[in-house]
């Protein structure tokens, strides 16, 4: 018998009660908690805060720990809900933590994750959260209870495993494909000189503003606009839309210079257009190719300035070192510049093929994740009272 055949037995003719979470956990005090300056990348015991990241960091500070055991993790402010089984630190303010009074943890976890609907405010949520409606199946009979709710619970299990071997497979191909990348990139002494971007490059310019004759949005050439405009962004492949003439007449590498994706590089072929807060760089073809500097930009730190909204600018970039095989013999220098592109573009396409293939099939992993979900909850709710 399958376990869906299993459960949809445990389930005929049973009885629900629908009962606000609040009423089925309690809330645990944590001994100890850590600010964010506090943070590691490593360490003995891992840091849980109401953030989007699972785990936040770790530390190796003498702080108690919450205890070993079962625990949701509610942000008050984020409403992010996590599911923790290992003894943590709590992370800054704004989390719940949650244990069930006499069910079973997971299945109260996965019950608030289908049934609790975000606010989508910046306040404290719990007030509201602990009056999400869940269901209870055989509330008169605890064993029978218990039973259906681990069953519901192992059943999802290995929708949610599947998903986290997928997304585990996603990270190490990036992994593997970064250190095959950096070991490629990596010269004995004497075979590299770092080289400044302004002493490569035939121009660094920042974007201007957007050309008067262009149409914003246009996802395609057309007779009457057929040059890209490239604008700061990694949306649409930053296309901001496409106008009737070009100011860089090379293929280039972008950057982008202000925001979250401050740093942000790729290749654009001849002919477009950048405007405001995207810097382009035009390599000087004798000295370096533009796939050997878009390759070697990936492991360079291009960081933005501290404070406020980061952003980095065309004397910033200048500044910027990166080495060069075999410079000061042209010939030589650019034939290992293209052995490497070589080398890395076959990587880059089967690592491509690979990452573009999983994320869909994580997505429809996590589709049918929800769909189960949403079959195994779905009992019948309480007719609404009218008066």
């Amino acid at each position: 018998m399958s376990r869906l055949s299993y459960l949809e037995t445990l389930l005929n003719g049973v009885g629900v009660e629908w009962k606000p979470i609040g009423t089925e956990i309690k809330t645990v005090t944590a001994p100890s908690k850590l600010k964010s300056q506090s943070y590691r990348l490593t360490g003995r015991l891992p840091i849980i805060d109401q953030g989007l990241e699972f785990i936040a960091g770790y530390t190796d500070e003498d702080v108690t720990p919450i205890n070993n055991g079962e625990y949701i993790i509610f942000g008050d402010h984020s409403e992010h809900i996590k599911y923790v089984d290992f003894p943590f630190v709590q992370g800054a303010d704004g989390i719940k933590i949650l244990r069930a009074i006499s069910a079973n943890t997971k299945y109260i976890y996965y019950a608030f994750l289908t049934f609790y609907t975000k606010e989508l405010s910046y306040k404290r949520h719990w007030s509201t959260a602990q009056q999400t409606l869940i269901p209870i199946p055989c509330p008169n009979d605890p064993e029978k209870s218990l039973a259906i709710q681990s069953e519901i619970v192992r059943v999802l299990d290995e929708f949610t495993s599947l998903t986290a071997e997928l997304t585990a497979e996603l990270t190490a191909r990036r992994k593997q494909y970064n250190y095959y990348r950096d070991q490629l990139l990596s010269f004995d002494e004497g075979e590299v000189e770092w080289i400044s971007l302004n002493n490569l490059c035939e121009s660094i310019s920042a974007g201007g503003d957007v050309p008067e004759n262009s149409v914003k949005g246009q996802l395609e050439p057309d007779s009457k606009y057929p040059y890209p405009i490239y604008a700061n962004a990694t949306d649409e492949k930053g296309l901001y839309g496409y106008t009737d003439s070009y100011k860089i007449n090379s293929d280039a590498v972008t950057i982008s210079a202000r925001g979250a994706k401050v740093g942000f590089h790729t290749i654009r072929d001849a002919k477009f257009t950048h405007i405001i807060r995207l810097i382009v760089l035009v390599a000087d073809k004798n000295l370096v190719s533009t796939r050997y500097l878009n390759y070697v930009l990936d492991m360079t730190s291009i960081g933005g300035t501290e404070g406020g909204i980061p952003q980095i600018t065309v004397p910033m970039i200048k500044k910027i070192t990166v080495p060069i095989p075999f410079y000061g013999d042209v010939k030589r220098s650019l034939k290992e510049q293209k052995r490497i592109v070589s080398m890395l573009d076959k990587f880059d396409t089967l690592t491509t093929s690979i990452t573009e293939g999983l994320p869909r099939e994580i997505e429809l992993r996590q589709k049918q994740y929800e769909y189960y979900r949403d079959l195994l909850f779905s009992f019948p709710k309480p007719e609404p009272v009218t008066n």
